[in-house]
């Protein structure tokens, strides 16, 4: 009787020390992204981001929740692209998925260039045949392609001119290259939360995703540098890909005053299980630092104006602070 106590007790001994092995091993870390993006893909939420990594490069992670996220694998990080295997050796910064049948397109920043690589599967290998950018004449960042309803693609991204401005460009998948004679700039800085005095730098605007609502296109962008406090989101809306762009007179929605975080910007629109919109971005480390920057992900509000259009908003408690378990 007393041997079958002691092999109970000891039992249990190993069980809960397994068990804290297991938490010790199962911890959860902040996520570091920086201009993140999210794709929902046959049930399985997908994010990456500019990070830290080496070699140079994305990473991926996967959630069914929005809430926990792994590498899907025992891999510390697992590469979708990397230094080597498609354009660029440095500055891998705001990627973004697109699907087109049966193949996945991955658009990002390298050396100050957007690029475009492909693969079959949504993590990768994404590779390029030739290793160029999209546009060399000159430097631009921040991709993101938008197909829209009559099957034309649309490159909007940033480019530099005393400042960062977001500009489209009617684009061609086939060839992988812009059509240079439809190029246009979308917006201005025009309004005070777009360039607040709390870090001084040159107008900035980045960060564009474009989706289309009711027949009307919604251009959600960043403003301010993002070592601003304000770093903040935006969002103007047409009734063309190339606008005229017409800013939302609540802007900006998602801000440090909103969501209590400082330099809330910079990710990506994304349709979640539940059918509802939300955004994903990044925030300061805290109050006095700003790197290495956490990600974060809230829902979007949609609520119908008088003019027809959506007026969009978040909430501050709505916020979820996603984390990663390894």
């Amino acid at each position: 009787m007393h041997i079958k106590l002691f092999l109970a007790g000891l039992f249990m001994l190993v069980m809960v020390d397994c068990e804290a092995s297991e938490s010790v091993q199962q911890q959860k870390h902040d996520i570091l992204y920086a201009d993140p993006t999210i794709v929902l893909d046959n049930g399985k939420y997908y994010m990456t981001g500019t990070g830290s990594q080496t070699p140079p490069g994305f990473t991926v992670l996967v959630s069914d929740d929005l809430q926990k996220w792994t590498t899907g694998t025992s891999d510390y990080y697992r590469f979708i692209l990397h230094k080597g295997e498609s354009y660029g050796e440095t500055g891998f910064w705001a990627p973004q998925w697109l699907k087109e049948g049966d193949t996945y397109y991955f658009a990002y920043t390298a050396n100050e260039q957007t690029a475009l690589a492909r693969g079959t599967s949504i993590t990768g290998p994404f590779m390029q045949n030739e290793l160029e950018p999209i546009d060399g004449s000159e430097k631009n960042i921040d991709p993101f392609l938008f197909k829209d309803d009559d099957g034309k693609y649309y490159l909007y991204h940033v480019r530099f001119n005393q400042g960062n401005y977001i500009w489209v460009a009617e684009f061609d998948m086939q060839t992988g290259a812009i059509k240079r004679e439809t190029l246009k700039q979308c917006l201005d800085c025009t309004e005070a939360w777009e360039r607040t005095d709390n870090y001084a730098s040159d107008p900035i605007m980045e960060g564009p995703t474009v989706v289309k609502l009711d027949g009307k296109y919604y251009l959600f962008y960043s403003a301010n540098h993002y070592m601003n406090i304000d770093y903040a989101v935006g969002y103007a809306t047409a009734d063309s890909p190339f606008g005229p762009w017409k800013k939302y007179e609540g802007n900006p929605i998602i801000h440090r005053s909103i969501v209590g975080e400082n330099g809330s910007g910079h990710g990506d629109v994304f349709l979640g299980k539940d059918g509802g919109y939300y955004y994903i971005y990044h925030v300061h480390k805290s109050e006095t630092k700003v790197s290495p920057r956490a990600t974060r992900i809230i829902p979007l509000h949609l609520t119908k104006s008088n003019d027809g259009l959506y007026d969009i908003s978040v909430k501050g408690d709505e916020v979820i602070k996603p984390y990663q378990l390894y």
